[in-house]
Protein backbone atom coordinates (compact mmCIF):
# COMPACT_ATOMS: atom_id res chain seq x y z
CA UNK A 1 0.00 0.00 0.00
CA UNK A 2 1.79 2.84 -1.30
CA UNK A 3 0.59 6.39 -0.85
CA UNK A 4 2.24 9.35 -2.86
CA UNK A 5 2.31 13.29 -1.87
CA UNK A 6 3.83 15.92 -3.64
CA UNK A 7 4.93 19.53 -3.25
CA UNK A 8 6.27 22.54 -5.85
CA UNK A 9 7.36 25.96 -5.07
CA UNK A 10 9.38 28.61 -7.08
CA UNK A 11 12.47 29.87 -5.12
CA UNK A 12 14.82 32.96 -6.68
CA UNK A 13 17.50 31.95 -6.58
CA UNK A 14 19.87 29.32 -8.88
CA UNK A 15 19.26 25.72 -9.55
CA UNK A 16 22.64 24.95 -7.96
CA UNK A 17 22.42 27.14 -5.21
CA UNK A 18 19.07 25.94 -4.29
CA UNK A 19 20.18 22.01 -4.95
CA UNK A 20 23.10 22.84 -2.57
CA UNK A 21 21.13 23.69 0.57
CA UNK A 22 18.70 20.49 -0.39
CA UNK A 23 21.38 18.29 -0.48
CA UNK A 24 23.47 19.72 2.90
CA UNK A 25 21.91 17.13 5.60
CA UNK A 26 23.55 19.50 8.34
CA UNK A 27 21.31 22.06 7.24
CA UNK A 28 17.98 20.43 6.95
CA UNK A 29 16.89 22.54 10.71
CA UNK A 30 17.22 25.21 8.81
CA UNK A 31 14.59 25.12 6.35
CA UNK A 32 12.27 21.60 7.61
CA UNK A 33 10.92 22.58 10.42
CA UNK A 34 9.75 18.83 11.25
CA UNK A 35 13.62 18.50 11.58
CA UNK A 36 14.65 19.21 15.03
CA UNK A 37 18.05 17.92 15.11
CA UNK A 38 20.47 16.32 12.91
CA UNK A 39 22.08 13.51 14.78
CA UNK A 40 23.82 11.91 12.31
CA UNK A 41 25.67 12.56 8.28
CA UNK A 42 27.86 11.10 6.32
CA UNK A 43 30.81 12.26 5.63
CA UNK A 44 29.88 12.36 1.85
CA UNK A 45 26.58 11.69 -0.09
CA UNK A 46 27.43 9.15 -2.33
CA UNK A 47 24.89 6.09 -2.46
CA UNK A 48 24.39 3.64 0.32
CA UNK A 49 25.48 6.66 2.95
CA UNK A 50 23.20 6.94 5.98
CA UNK A 51 22.31 10.04 8.14
CA UNK A 52 19.87 10.82 11.32
CA UNK A 53 17.58 13.50 12.40
CA UNK A 54 15.15 13.92 14.89
CA UNK A 55 11.67 14.45 13.83
CA UNK A 56 8.92 15.98 15.47
CA UNK A 57 5.48 16.01 14.80
CA UNK A 58 1.73 15.45 16.18
CA UNK A 59 3.38 15.93 19.60
CA UNK A 60 5.80 12.77 19.10
CA UNK A 61 9.68 12.84 18.74
CA UNK A 62 11.37 10.26 17.00
CA UNK A 63 14.70 9.82 14.98
CA UNK A 64 14.42 9.04 11.26
CA UNK A 65 17.78 7.05 9.31
CA UNK A 66 17.54 7.89 5.85
CA UNK A 67 20.13 6.46 3.13
CA UNK A 68 20.74 7.82 -0.10
CA UNK A 69 19.40 6.26 -3.09
CA UNK A 70 20.22 8.92 -6.05
CA UNK A 71 22.00 11.86 -6.55
CA UNK A 72 22.60 13.88 -9.50
CA UNK A 73 23.81 17.20 -9.48
CA UNK A 74 23.29 17.76 -13.02
CA UNK A 75 19.92 16.42 -13.18
CA UNK A 76 19.24 18.58 -10.01
CA UNK A 77 18.28 14.94 -8.78
CA UNK A 78 18.39 13.99 -4.90
CA UNK A 79 16.40 10.70 -3.72
CA UNK A 80 16.54 8.91 -0.45
CA UNK A 81 14.88 6.25 1.87
CA UNK A 82 13.95 7.02 5.37
CA UNK A 83 11.98 4.96 8.34
CA UNK A 84 12.41 5.36 11.99
CA UNK A 85 15.38 3.97 13.48
CA UNK A 86 12.89 1.51 15.72
CA UNK A 87 12.96 -1.31 13.15
CA UNK A 88 9.52 -0.75 12.01
CA UNK A 89 9.88 -1.96 8.12
CA UNK A 90 7.55 0.72 7.22
CA UNK A 91 9.89 3.29 5.19
CA UNK A 92 9.42 6.29 2.84
CA UNK A 93 10.75 7.23 -0.81
CA UNK A 94 11.86 10.90 -0.91
CA UNK A 95 12.86 12.66 -4.08
CA UNK A 96 13.91 16.05 -4.40
CA UNK A 97 14.22 17.85 -8.28
CA UNK A 98 15.36 21.15 -8.58
CA UNK A 99 15.15 22.63 -12.17
CA UNK A 100 15.58 25.78 -13.76
CA UNK A 101 12.60 28.18 -13.54
CA UNK A 102 12.71 31.13 -15.21
CA UNK A 103 15.23 33.41 -13.39
CA UNK A 104 14.98 30.83 -10.26
CA UNK A 105 14.26 27.41 -10.10
CA UNK A 106 11.18 24.93 -9.43
CA UNK A 107 11.47 22.96 -6.23
CA UNK A 108 9.26 19.88 -6.32
CA UNK A 109 9.75 17.31 -3.31
CA UNK A 110 8.05 13.84 -3.57
CA UNK A 111 7.21 11.09 -0.99
CA UNK A 112 5.64 7.56 -2.00
CA UNK A 113 5.17 5.91 1.96
CA UNK A 114 5.11 2.44 2.78
CA UNK A 115 3.29 1.67 5.94
CA UNK A 116 3.73 -1.68 6.66
CA UNK A 117 3.03 -2.42 9.96
CA UNK A 118 -0.54 -2.69 11.16
CA UNK A 119 -1.10 0.76 13.50
CA UNK A 120 0.60 2.53 10.89
CA UNK A 121 -1.00 1.26 7.71
CA UNK A 122 -4.26 1.83 9.25
CA UNK A 123 -4.23 4.40 11.83
CA UNK A 124 -1.22 6.51 11.85
CA UNK A 125 -1.70 7.71 7.77
CA UNK A 126 -4.48 8.42 8.66
CA UNK A 127 -3.53 11.22 10.91
CA UNK A 128 0.02 11.92 9.70
CA UNK A 129 -0.63 11.96 6.17
CA UNK A 130 -2.35 15.63 6.14
CA UNK A 131 0.46 17.00 8.97
CA UNK A 132 3.33 15.60 6.32
CA UNK A 133 1.06 17.26 3.31
CA UNK A 134 1.10 20.55 5.33
CA UNK A 135 4.95 19.98 6.67
CA UNK A 136 6.11 19.49 2.63
CA UNK A 137 4.33 22.87 1.64
CA UNK A 138 5.88 24.53 4.71
CA UNK A 139 9.32 23.33 4.17
CA UNK A 140 9.71 23.96 0.11
CA UNK A 141 8.66 27.69 0.97
CA UNK A 142 11.15 27.71 3.56
CA UNK A 143 13.67 26.66 1.73
CA UNK A 144 13.38 29.81 -0.53
CA UNK A 145 14.00 32.10 2.28
CA UNK A 146 17.63 29.74 3.92
CA UNK A 147 18.85 29.78 0.03
CA UNK A 148 18.30 33.56 -0.45
CA UNK A 149 19.60 34.85 2.95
Amino acid sequence: MGLHESANAHVDASPEAVFRVVTSVARLPEWNPAITEVIETPERLEPGTMWRVRVHALGQSWISKSQLIALDTAAGRFAYRSQSDDGNPSYADWEWHVEPDGDGSRVTVTVDLHPLSFWRKHVLIRIRRPALRKEMHRSVTALGSTVVT
